[in-house]
C-alpha cells in the first residue's frame, strides 16, 4: 500500500516531540508539507531541523503558537490558512489524586485537550469541505474508555474528545472530508517516562520501570510494553491518506490491546 500525501498540507498541534513529532515525520515522508506547531518559535525552529534530519527530502514548515488559546489559533490560521490535513494531537496529562483536582485544573485541561481541537476543526473544516477533500484527525486515548484512577480530569478530556470527534463527523457527511480519532495506548515518550516514574520507584532502571509500571497500572495490555510513537504515526498517516475514504466518526485504537473490547 502506498500512502502518497503529496500536494496535501498537514498542520499537527503539539508536534514538538513525542506522538506529535512522530505523526510530523511520519506524514512528510509520505510526501506531506508538515506545519510544526508548538508554543515558542525557538523549540518550534528546534524541532523543525530535528525532524529535518530525521526525513532529509521533508517539507517542514514552522507555526509557533499556543493553541490552547483563542489567539494562538487565530495566529495559526493567520501563518497557515488553509491545510487538508488537520491533526489534533496536542494534550496535556499528570497524575493527581482525583479530589485534589481544582476547578483551574479541570478547566486547564479542558481548554488544552479539548477545546484547542474544537478551534482549529471550527477554523479549518469549512475550507476543507469547500474544496470536497480533508482528514481531521483528534489524538484521543485508551483513558477515554479506561478512566484511568490517577488522572480522571485527563480520561474526561479524551472521552469529551470522542464525542467531538462524532459530531464533527456528522457535520462533513457526505463532503469528502473524513473525521477520526485514534485512540492511543500508553505510549514511550519523556512525558511518559516522567509519568511512570511518579507512580513506581524514580531509583528504578527505566526497563524494569516501565515493566513493572504496565505490570501494575496498565495489566491489562496485551503488548505487555509502552507503545512507540512511531507505531501511533502509522494509524495516523494511513487515515490521512485517500485509502481511508470510506472510514470516517469513527475511534480507532493503537492501543496495545489495552481496551478490553471486541468491538473498535
Amino acid at each position: 500500500m502506498h500512502l502518497n500525501l503529496a500536494g496535501r498540507t498537514a498542520l499537527v498541534s503539539g508536534s514538538t516531540q513525542g506522538i506529535g513529532a512522530a505523526i510530523a515525520a511520519g506524514l512528510a515522508r509520505s510526501g506531506a508539507r508538515v506545519a510544526v506547531n508548538g508554543r515558542s518559535e525557538a523549540g518550534v525552529e528546534e524541532a523543525v531541523t530535528r525532524l529535518a534530519e530525521q526525513v532529509p527530502d521533508g517539507d517542514f514548515v514552522p507555526v509557533p503558537a499556543d493553541l490552547a488559546t483563542e489567539e494562538g489559533a487565530a495566529r495559526a490560521l493567520d501563518l497557515l490558512p488553509d491545510v487538508n490535513i488537520l491533526v489534533n494531537n496536542l494534550g496535556i496529562f499528570e497524575a493527581r489524586p482525583a479530589l485534589e483536582i481544582t476547578d483551574a485544573e479541570w478547566r486547564r485541561y479542558f481548554e488544552v485537550n479539548v477545546l484547542s481541537a474544537v478551534r482549529l476543526t471550527r477554523a479549518y473544516l469549512p475550507g476543507m469541505v469547500r474544496r470536497g477533500w480533508g482528514r481531521v484527525l483528534y489524538i484521543a486515548s485508551d483513558s477515554a474508555v479506561v478512566t484511568p484512577a490517577e488522572m480522571i480530569h485527563y480520561g474526561t478530556s479524551k472521552t469529551a474528545l470522542l464525542a467531538v470527534n462524532r459530531g464533527f463527523a456528522k457535520e462533513a457527511a457526505g463532503t469528502g472530508v473524513t473525521v477520526n480519532a485514534v485512540l492511543a495506548g500508553p505510549t514511550h515518550t519523556g512525558g511518559v517516562e516522567t509519568y511512570v516514574y511518579q507512580l513506581v520507584d524514580p531509583g528504578l532502571p527505566w526497563d524494569e520501570a516501565q515493566r513493572l509500571f504496565m505490570r501494575e497500572h496498565r495489566p491489562l495490555s496485551l503488548l505487555q510494553r509502552l507503545i512507540e510513537p512511531e507505531e501511533i504515526a502509522n494509524m495516523v498517516v494511513y487515515l490521512a491518506s485517500d485509502h481511508s475514504s470510506a472510514t470516517t466518526g469513527g475511534a480507532l485504537r493503537v492501543d496495545g490491546g489495552y481496551v478490553d473490547a471486541i468491538i473498535p
